[in-house]
């Protein structure tokens, strides 16, 4: 997943939109980028964040420092080198978004096979930007051809693109990734996380719906198509890649932890000394499981902050596993003799929580370990969001090839909390991370904590279905 974010400002925009697009960085590692209009031409400064942080990269880059403008759009991007500078026929155009196209190599095939060329393809890949930027030029308009593009891909966009008519931003078809306008004297912004212009001054004014396509100017902003009544966002924004000072649907993510924790510890029946949370996005599902159930909350896992970025959102399992392993450190006073309940966000692949963090704790003396994840387990590779691509990534796929010799098509019965293949995977996997006892959340009850209509989220992850 990635975070775009998008300026039109009477002044010079500059400082807001490097501190709007830093408050994105947990959204993903691989690249930061920039571009800025002075209204003459654009200019773009792009940095891999791989191993530093956006802002010491972009904080001694002397190019972004004399670069100006009253207009710009920055990005944190998961895959992509973006923002790119586009060409179209519709003018020169600052181009960024957030998602994952699934039938992205079928598409470039096509249109390869129609005389268009491709400049951006690091190891052979289609830069999914330009390929949107390709499609996009197809329409008569652009509001056409943006509606050109959601109509051919199979995933979700949503974009930003900057020019001399102003901002646009266009949210994926089904409102997957949020996109969200707000305000202050003098300056619009579209973000896709509202924590990343709190500080600045900005109030939000409204969240775009799916498939809306807005014009930011300097003085309005114009409707230019209307959203759809279709919304499937994203639940584990929630769950887990969203910041928890940041609101989706007007919705907070922390409230949602919190209300979760809670719901996990009503239908929990051990008995335990103490509750922990894997910080960071484990940490207030430990605490609304203490205030319901009177449990102390307590942090035997302490995370080195400094230089460690999130273990789920690098791309290579060796990076992961290196973060998983460095950046949570025990504190063996707090865990010798105890029984514990770890509250965790979820499990995707199991290998990090199995390898270093419950070793860890075994290693200082716990005397149990119950392991309490937010969200069902994860079924499926998500089709829409750049994360898990196979199904070989996932766990709970793991242990069922475990059981059956190969992937399985029909895995309807360990959907079912109450079947019995349902129970025999959870005593396998329990078996697996060598933990006391395992209990996912119910897929009911995280919906609930959203506080959002059910029909409104997308949960193909855990369930296969996109409807």
């Amino acid at each position: 997943m990635s975070g775009v974010v998008g300026i039109i400002a009477d002044k010079d925009c500059k400082e807001d939109l490097f501190y709007a697009t830093d408050y994105h960085s947990h959204l993903g590692t691989c690249f930061g980028g920039i571009a800025i209009s002075d209204d003459r031409s654009l200019a773009k400064k792009i940095h891999s964040i791989a191993r530093a942080q956006f802002k010491s990269r972009f904080d001694e880059d002397i190019d972004f420092i004399s670069m100006h403008g009253n207009s710009g759009v920055g990005v944190i991007s998961d895959r992509d080198t973006q923002p790119l500078i586009m060409r179209l026929k519709f003018g020169e155009y600052a181009l960024c978004g957030t998602g994952y196209i699934d039938n992205q190599n079928e598409l470039a095939r096509k249109l390869i096979q129609d005389g268009v060329v491709f400049s951006e393809m690091p190891d052979g890949k289609v830069n999914q930007i330009e390929l949107a930027a390709k499609l996009i030029n197809r329409g008569k308009t652009l509001v056409d051809g943006i509606e050109y593009l959601h109509g051919q891909i199979d995933g979700s966009l949503s974009l930003l693109l900057l020019g001399k008519d102003g901002l646009y931003a266009a949210r994926d078809r089904f409102g997957r990734t949020p996109l969200v306008l707000a305000e202050k004297d003098g300056s619009k912004i579209v973000a896709s996380e509202t924590c990343s212009y709190k500080n600045l001054g900005f109030k939000t004014n409204r969240y775009l719906g799916p498939g809306e396509i807005v014009l930011v100017e300097s003085h309005k902003i114009r409707q230019l198509r209307k959203p759809d009544d279709n919304l499937k966002l994203c639940t584990f924004l929630f769950v887990y890649a969203g910041f928890p000072a940041s609101e989706y649907e007007g919705e907070n993510v922390e409230v949602f932890r919190e209300k979760s924790g809670r719901i996990i510890a009503l239908n929990d029946h051990v008995a335990v000394d103490l509750v922990a949370g894997i910080a960071d996005s484990g940490t207030a599902y430990a605490h609304g499981y203490s205030h319901e159930s009177g449990v102390p909350v307590k942090i035997p896992l302490l995370k080195y902050t400094p230089g460690w970025a999130r273990s789920y959102v690098p791309p290579t399992q060796e990076r992961r596993d290196l973060i998983a392993l460095m950046k949570q450190i025990a504190a063996d006073a707090l865990i010798k003799d105890q029984r514990m309940v770890i509250t965790e966000d979820s499990i995707v692949r199991g290998t990090q929580l199995r390898n270093f963090l419950l070793v860890k704790l075994w290693d200082a003396g716990a005397k149990e370990v119950h392991v309490r994840p937010a969200c069902p387990a994860l079924m499926f590779p998500c089709k829409y969001l750049y994360s898990t691509r196979q199904l070989d990534e996932l766990f709970a796929r793991r242990i069922l090839k475990e059981f059956h010799g190969k992937h399985i098509e029909n895995i309807d019965p360990y959907l079912d909390v109450e079947t019995k293949e349902y129970k025999e995977m959870i005593k396998a996997m329990e078996k697996d991370l060598n933990v006391t006892s395992l209990r996912f959340q119910r897929l009911e009850d995280m919906v609930a904590a959203t506080n959002l209509p059910a029909g409104s989220l997308c949960n193909y992850c855990w369930t296969g279905k996109t409807g």
